[in-house]
């Protein structure tokens, strides 16, 4: 009977390594570890939006409505649970990303509009805000490309012969990525471009 039992063993963790089950799951483990990056790399941008807000705000005239389009886009933004099931929901997904990119275009707008005052553009504290914003922007496009590069890896071992009969079997189904469309967009850190001739 104990022969029987290991040999039955032996043919079950065969057949589910030839039927690419534990790599299924060793990629799923890794998606989610590049999404968990991903989504500190935000947070870390919308913990900065207080202190950019609060600097630009000290600016006399300032434009308050860029001011309110941020605060407003921040608080979309941490509306959404981002969490790990996240990536499994393609609408729910979609919603998210679309909620970091109109934070994102808030923000660029703000660091345009900032330029024109020259008070604010010698404003250390705004200055050091601004430094951090643009290092988490890089970071926001490094942790999404390895995201993107996990979900690849994901989906294609989902998608070939044999595993498709296992994810079909186990009911996996492949995982939301970014667009080609928004990645080209949101690969790149914000531009600000500088007009020197215009006065606030």
């Amino acid at each position: 009977m104990r022969k029987l039992i290991a040999l039955l063993a032996t043919a079950a963790t065969l057949t589910l390594s030839g039927c690419g089950y534990n790599t299924m799951q060793a990629q799923d483990e890794g998606v989610k570890a590049k999404w968990a990056e991903v989504v500190n790399q935000y947070q870390r941008r919308a913990d900065l939006i207080p202190n950019i807000v609060s600097t630009a705000q000290a600016e006399a005239n300032f434009e308050q409505k860029l001011l309110t389009d941020v605060t407003n886009a921040r608080a979309s933004v941490a509306g959404i649970k981002a969490t790990p099931e996240l990536v499994n929901d393609p609408v729910a997904f979609q919603k998210f990303i679309d909620a970091q990119n109109q934070l994102q275009g808030s923000l660029s707008r703000l660091m345009v509009v900032a330029e024109n005052y020259p008070n604010l553009k010698a404003n250390a504290a705004f200055q050091d805000v601004r430094t951090q914003l643009e290092g988490t922007e890089n970071r926001i496009a490094i942790a999404r490309k390895g995201y993107i590069d996990s979900v690849a890896q994901y989906n294609t071992t989902l998608r070939s012969f044999p595993n498709n009969l296992t994810a079909k079997v186990m009911g996996y189904d492949v995982k939301a990525n970014y667009t080609v469309a928004n990645e080209a967009e949101i690969s790149t850190a914000p531009k600000v471009e500088f007009d020197q001739n215009k006065k606030p």
